[in-house]
């Protein structure tokens, strides 16, 4: 076992987040009461999943029902994110048109049964990536537009449609949101290790399988959010996603 499940591990986690929350508010980033309610939310939802999992991995049924749970709370985390107005909910269409693919894709090839042993921790990755990329590249691409209104106008006022006039303003500032999986997939094995490398080597398996199941990991994670960010350039172009 990596870490053994005690109150030392507790305490430590609790002044972990403490920490956090105090740097945040001395360097005044506003983010200190979030940082507290999310190592809260984390101990609480990760507490009731391995109470369910146990339940939910025996049947099809309520497999395919907490994978849905796991897309809709990621929906509304990424929409809610983005925008406070009733366009939130157009966070499913990136989430799903990046992840939902993917993981049809590993069913109906096998490499992913339809067991929630393997389907859940798959599926939770790529909803995951996709939810990280909608949000960076949604808030990017619409502080953009605001930003840059009146270059936005400019470009309509010499013939541009709404759309690429748009489209050139925030494609620059939303691709952005691929840097973080391009570098973790440039660096894995020299810089980090990632957590599917790391766990499949505890559960005994041999570096080689670990290693093929980290590869797979990080290029379906870029196929997913390429997908994501790509949607949402659209969605905020055609004026779908926006703020008030």
């Amino acid at each position: 076992m990596l870490l053994p499940v005690s109150v030392t591990l507790g305490v430590v986690l609790a002044v972990l987040s403490v920490f956090a929350a105090a740097v945040a508010a001395w360097a005044s980033l506003g983010r200190s009461r979030e940082i507290l309610v999310g190592g809260v939310r984390a101990a609480v939802q990760l507490a009731a999943v391995s109470l369910l999992i146990g339940w939910v991995i025996r049947s099809v049924a309520p497999l395919l029902g907490f994978v849905a749970l796991m897309f809709a709370v990621a929906v509304w985390t990424a929409g809610r994110r983005i925008t406070v107005n009733r366009t939130w909910c157009w966070a499913a269409v990136p989430i799903g048109a990046g992840a939902l693919p993917v993981v049809g894709a590993l069913l109906l090839t096998g490499l992913v049964p339809v067991r929630g042993m393997a389907l859940i921790p798959v599926a939770g990755i790529l909803i995951g990536g996709a939810l990280t990329a909608t949000v960076l590249s949604g808030r990017r691409a619409l502080d953009e537009l605001a930003a840059r209104r009146g270059e936005v106008e400019a470009g309509m006022a010499l013939g541009l449609p709404d759309r690429d006039a748009r489209l050139e303003i925030v494609r620059p500032a939303a691709s952005d949101a691929l840097l973080p999986g391009l570098d973790q997939t440039r660096t894995v094995g020299l810089v980090t290790l990632p957590g599917a490398f790391v766990g499949m080597l505890l559960g005994g398996a041999s570096p080689v399988e670990a290693g093929a199941v980290q590869l797979f990991v990080l290029v379906a994670l870029m196929a997913v959010q390429v997908v994501a960010v790509a949607t949402v350039l659209e969605l905020v172009a055609r004026g779908l996603l926006y703020r008030d």
